[in-house]
């Protein structure tokens, strides 16, 4: 939770190809103090059912920028396992000889104390969009 001095993050995953959460995505947060700072690892969770990641780390105060690195390899290579994604999308999940074309996501945005940022992750296969939410 944000507080005047600090800043507070979370976020969720929606996998497009299926049109449903992506459950069990692992999510690691890091923030630095300023441009030229190094990254301080906080600390990570997993996505729910309901693709969301309520546990988030709190945010140090003086934060101005933060990275999400979500690991969605793992939660591809599941998901070709139950061949879930083969069934929803023109093309195979495995187009590019199986490998997933990304294996991790990572964001970075900045922040100001006192806000709260919510980062919603859309992702399929060979794609991904982000954006603040609400």
């Amino acid at each position: 939770m944000s507080t005047s001095t600090t800043a507070s993050v979370s976020t969720h995953i929606l996998d497009t190809s299926i049109g449903r959460p992506a459950e069990g995505v692992a999510i690691q947060l890091a923030a630095r103090s300023g441009r030229g700072a190094d990254w301080q690892a906080l600390g990570g969770s997993a996505t729910d059912a309901d693709g969301r990641c309520k546990d988030l780390p709190a945010l140090p105060e003086g934060t101005t920028h933060v990275r999400l690195d979500f690991a969605v390899e793992a939660y591809f290579e599941e998901q070709s396992a139950n061949k879930q994604a083969d069934a929803q999308q023109d093309a195979p999940a495995n187009r590019d000889s199986g490998a997933v074309f990304f294996p991790e996501v990572a964001i970075t945005f900045a922040v100001k104390p006192g806000e709260h940022y919510h980062v919603p992750l859309l992702l399929n296969p060979f794609g991904y969009s982000v954006y603040r939410g609400s």
